[in-house]
């Protein structure tokens, strides 16, 4: 019988697979281009459901951290969008009625629209700009969607956030941004 430690290992090997294989999957020309329209767009807003949300919210305050003006929809403090700005739709189905309707309005508005998402044929499809894929598994078992040992949709999240942290990096390197001079933009009300 294996010990915790010895799951531990086993498990741990595992994700790290998983996270590396869907990393190094990511469309890295969209992603590219997303990075552009983060410093072109006046603002920037966040928006998924769930775990995905809690991904953009770390994103969107990293973002803010990089002098982008960051904005989770549904804040309160939440500005209004224009054509001026992006609009950035987290759904690995590309099919979560919420973000789907919110990209459907900002639209409207004329603003740009980005969808994160593993289902390029889904909702979104017909809303978004463009999509950056993260080819992870969904909800709908698309042939082509790498597959998980993790529950549900973990690893569309995991990927999520460390894309987001990745691009930040990119950023920081491509502006020669200063590590240390970033910590005048964290919290400090704590």
């Amino acid at each position: 019988m294996e010990t915790f430690e010895e799951k531990y290992t086993v498990c741990r090997s595992e994700v790290l697979r998983e996270l590396s294989r869907t990393l190094e999957s990511v469309d890295v020309k969209a992603l590219e281009r997303l990075s552009e329209d983060l410093f072109t767009a006046e603002k920037v807003f966040f928006v998924g459901v769930g775990r995905v949300e809690m991904a953009l919210q770390s994103i969107a305050k990293r973002m803010s951290h990089l002098g982008i003006d960051a904005h989770c929809v549904g804040d309160v403090c939440e500005p209004a969008i224009t054509a001026n700005d992006l609009l950035i739709v987290g759904s690995g189905s590309g099919m979560s009625l919420f973000p789907v309707a919110i990209g459907r309005k900002a639209k409207t508005f004329n603003a740009k629209v980005v969808h994160i998402g593993s289902n390029p044929h889904g909702d979104m499809e017909s809303i978004a700009d463009y999509m950056v894929r993260i080819p992870v598994r969904t909800k709908l078992y698309l042939k082509d969607e790498i597959d998980s040992c993790q529950p549900m949709t973990t690893l569309f999240e995991q990927s999520l956030l460390l894309v987001g942290d990745i691009l930040a990096k990119i950023i920081i390197d491509k502006r020669a941004i200063d590590l240390k001079g970033l910590w005048q933009y964290h919290a400090n009300l704590e």
